[in-house]
């Protein structure tokens, strides 16, 4: 391992011990193909009153350790070798009773999925009450006191009436700043923080990770932030640690050690970190050059089918004054009132580009999305697809318009079935649309996974034996089955770390120039929307309030509400070592197969999809 260790503010001192320390931790899943290390001898430290980061890829076994300090581990994980100390006293293995003593107000866990980890049935509110009332911090009024007042710490505008809403009320970051909110509830000595912010937008991120800062500031109250956003690493971190395949590769303090890094892996994530400097993938003239090919496709087809020729279009979406209304349920049953969640949005995507919308969560993002997918009808206003009212398309028609125009979604853990394999997932839509022969299919399956970073052994694999990270490579796979021409990407790359990112959005912009693909990205990551945009749409409170080329928007923002989220960008003020001299396409340390060593499932022989090879 590598370390470039000195004594900062908040490490060691002559009477100060570690709050918890995490000695040659090894933990093994037991699979059908034989037991499977998930992490191998890692140590780190974190003091009272720090913030540690983890970083490293996705399946490095940063949630792995996460979830071991607080009991967590799947059913067939397992810790086999090393120790965990809290407070000096080793928690590697306690009773059912002593783990209940040890959540809640000595350690607290904000985890990674938001929509999975809240209760449907239970209004929002009476889950954080529960929260209290089980760690005795408060009860009756003075519980709702204080719930009301931990959603408001978390960034929840309204919180009196959210707190009466269910899950299913609220959007993805939303979620995410309840289960903050919870994490936060008992005032825990440490607060385990897996990728707490992954969710959220970039000034609601800010005041979330402020809040933080000002508990370990005021209450002693350290924090063990699992992330794979080196920004926000670099920021709000004192200390960061490493982790690759298991291991800690390298570890120090955290400015130190992203300013100049001694392992090579270490030096990729870097180099691989998207920063406002970025460029857009893909050249302008690249650009031009496949919407003119795009056209001249869509003029023949129309030719042929018609007789006549048509006139040319640009635009392949076109979205006009389009608006959403949901009904708020009030105090009584019978009671509600609108709440104008799209609010007279208009715009196009061109042939062969790609259209990005940022905002705040509940900006009206993603609702736009699911609009134009035909996912939810419209209050008001039209979608256009190659000039047609998607609104009047039913049967093969539909069909054909979800072959065509095919979703990739925010949530990789409620998007894949957990009955079915790697391989049934991937195949499933080109058996829906008759696509190929059995032979076929597995080919395309297998090259699908090669694009995405994914071993072609996955397919014999489950959802619940990936990280999030790789869930969400399975997802995009998925979508680019069928060959759409048009992908609708909800928070497509939000869960993936900076490495997998960036070969997934150069892999979505390679496709954008070979096929003239054109994208509707919904994300709140701007740096993330600076190398794949070529127009930006501002969202704020449903109401589209800036537009433009990505570069006009980038360089001369003209709203204040576009200036603080390009402020709020975290790290964004932090030079990173090498960032744009480091070849990210250099040989790689073996990070694009993610197999972790020791025995795993056979990749040879013919395939069955429907076998249960690797089901845990």
């Amino acid at each position: 391992m590598t370390t470039t260790e000195s004594t900062p503010a908040g490490r060691s001192t002559d009477r100060e011990r570690p709050l918890l320390e995490i000695r040659d931790l090894e933990i093994t899943f037991t699979t059908s193909s034989g037991p499977v290390q998930g992490v191998r001898e890692a140590s780190l430290e974190v003091y009272p009153g720090e913030t540690v980061a983890i970083v490293g890829e996705s399946g490095s076994g940063k949630s792995t350790t996460a979830m071991a300090i607080a009991h967590l581990l799947a059913d067939n994980g397992s810790i086999t070798r090393g120790h965990i100390l809290f407070e000096g006293r080793d928690i590697t293995h306690l009773s059912e009773k002593e783990i209940r003593v040890l959540r809640g107000d000595q350690v607290g866990l904000v985890p990674q999925d938001p929509m999975s980890n809240l209760n449907p049935m239970w209004k929002v509110g009476s889950q954080i009450r529960e929260t209290l009332l089980a760690n005795g911090v408060a009860k009756g009024a003075e519980a709702k006191a204080r719930t009301v007042q931990l959603l408001e710490e978390a960034g929840l505008a309204d919180a009196s009436r959210r707190a009466g809403q269910y899950p299913h009320e609220f959007s993805g970051g939303m979620k995410q700043r309840a289960l903050i909110a919870m994490g936060l509830a008992a005032r825990p000595k440490l607060l385990v923080a897996d990728e707490p912010t992954s969710a959220l937008d970039v000034t609601v991120q800010q005041q979330i990770l402020d809040h933080l800062d000002t508990l370990t500031e005021e209450l002693g109250v350290a924090v063990l932030l699992i992330t794979h956003d080196l920004g926000l690493a670099a920021e709000r971190a004192q200390h960061l640690v490493v982790m690759y395949k298991g291991r800690v590769v390298e570890s120090g303090p955290a400015i130190e050690l992203l300013q100049n890094p001694q392992h090579p892996y270490t030096k990729r994530l870097i180099a691989a970190a998207p920063s406002l400097a970025s460029r857009r993938l893909v050249s302008a003239t690249a650009r031009a050059e496949v919407r003119e090919r795009a056209q001249e496709q869509a003029l023949a087809h129309d030719t042929a089918s018609t007789g006549a020729a048509q006139p040319d279009r640009d635009a392949v979406i076109e979205v006009q004054d389009l608006t959403k209304e949901f009904p708020i349920r009030g105090k009584l049953p019978w009671q509600s009132t609108p709440f104008t969640a799209v609010d007279h949005v208009s715009f196009e995507i061109e042939r062969g580009t790609t259209t990005a919308i940022v905002g705040e969560s509940g900006s009206g993002k993603s609702t736009v999305a699911q609009m134009v997918l035909k996912l939810l009808p419209p209050t008001s206003g039209r979608v256009l697809f190659e000039g047609r009212d998607v609104t009047s398309f039913a049967g093969q028609e539909l069909k054909t318009l979800r072959r065509r125009v095919q979703p990739i979604f925010q949530n990789p853990y409620g998007t894949l079935d957990p009955m079915y394999s790697i391989y049934r997932t991937i195949e499933e839509p080109m058996l829906i649309h008759g696509i190929g022969d059995a032979r076929s299919r597995e080919a395309k399956v297998r090259d699908l996974l090669d694009k995405v970073a994914l071993p072609s052994a996955m397919m014999r694999r489950y959802p619940n034996e990936l990280s999030g990270g790789q869930r969400q490579r399975i997802a995009i796979a998925r979508a680019l089955a069928l060959d759409p021409e048009v992908v609708i990407c909800d928070e497509a790359v939000s869960a993936l770390d900076v490495l997998v990112q960036a070969q997934v959005l150069e892999l979505l912009n390679d496709l954008q120039a070979e096929l003239g693909l054109s994208y509707l990205f919904i994300t709140h990551d701007l740096a993330v929307v600076r190398q794949i945009a070529d127009n930006t749409l501002v969202m704020e409170k449903g109401k589209v309030v800036e537009q433009g080329t990505t570069d006009q928007v980038f360089h001369a923002p003209q709203q204040d509400y576009t200036k603080r989220l390009l402020a709020a960008i975290p790290g964004g003020s932090i030079p990173l070592a090498g960032a744009e001299t480091i070849d990210v396409h250099a040989p790689q340390v073996a990070a694009d197969d993610e197999r972790p060593e020791g025995p795993g499932p056979e990749d040879e022989g013919p395939l069955d999809p429907f076998a249960s090879a690797g089901h845990v």
